[in-house]
């Protein structure tokens, strides 16, 4: 199964990047875009076949290395 890891940083915390974003897009002309948070997408092969087992360890993942849960969420997509 493939399980996908959506990280984003949390409301408050400075985004600099999703601010540059934000700055360029209305150099190109697009108008009408407002805030702009960046994150990441993290795509992992899991080598199990139960959903419940296969998040718990993304869960573990996330927790211990993939995010920074101080400043940052999570959301996890467990495809079968």
């Amino acid at each position: 199964m493939k399980a996908r890891v959506h990280v984003t940083l949390k409301q408050g915390v400075l985004d600099p990047q999703g601010t540059a974003i934000q700055g360029a897009l209305a150099h190109l002309g697009f108008e009408g875009v407002g805030d702009v948070r960046q994150g990441k997408l993290i795509e992992i092969d899991l080598q199990e076949s139960d959903p419940a087992r296969g998040r718990a360890q993304v869960e573990e993942m996330c927790r211990r290395l993939l995010a920074n849960t101080v400043i940052e969420n999570y959301a996890i997509e467990v495809m079968s």
